[in-house]
């Protein structure tokens, strides 16, 4: 597999597994084997569309790999949000303080953002959070 600065982004299920195509792969297996496969060419991997409590565990120590995350604020399964009259939008100060635990885990994590559930009250309140450590 030939890739030079690329980014790998992939959406995870409540289980931690990457979902692609039908196929269904551990985190940690994926990004090993993407490892594995490219000589570390990823520039990073992108989690997207899960909440923290559901990737964190299994990101302890980092490897040295770069990620950005775009967490969702809600705890919500992606088939209970589809079945969801109102959105669940979670809680914004629980969502920047979990996003603070990522970024002691990871130091080298410099994306975050949100997806399903967040708004300007998520974004606001994260970047709160790092706000004294961009001084820095």
């Amino acid at each position: 597999m030939t890739l030079s600065n690329q980014h790998i982004n992939r959406l995870l299920d409540r289980h931690v597994f990457l979902t692609d195509g039908g196929l269904e792969t551990d985190l940690i297996s994926a990004i090993t084997m993407t490892h594995a496969d490219t000589g570390h060419a990823p520039a990073c991997y992108m989690i997207n569309c899960a909440h923290p409590e559901y990737f964190r565990h299994r990101l302890s120590g980092g490897q040295g790999w770069r990620v950005r995350v775009r967490a969702n604020a809600s705890r919500l399964s992606h088939a209970e949000l589809d079945a969801c009259e109102h959105l669940d939008d979670g809680n914004p100060a629980e969502l920047a303080g979990q996003m603070a635990a990522l970024r002691a885990m990871l130091p080298g994590l410099r994306v975050l953002g949100g997806c399903c559930g967040t708004d300007h009250r998520h974004i606001a309140r994260i970047a709160e959070t790092f706000q004294p450590e961009a001084c820095q």
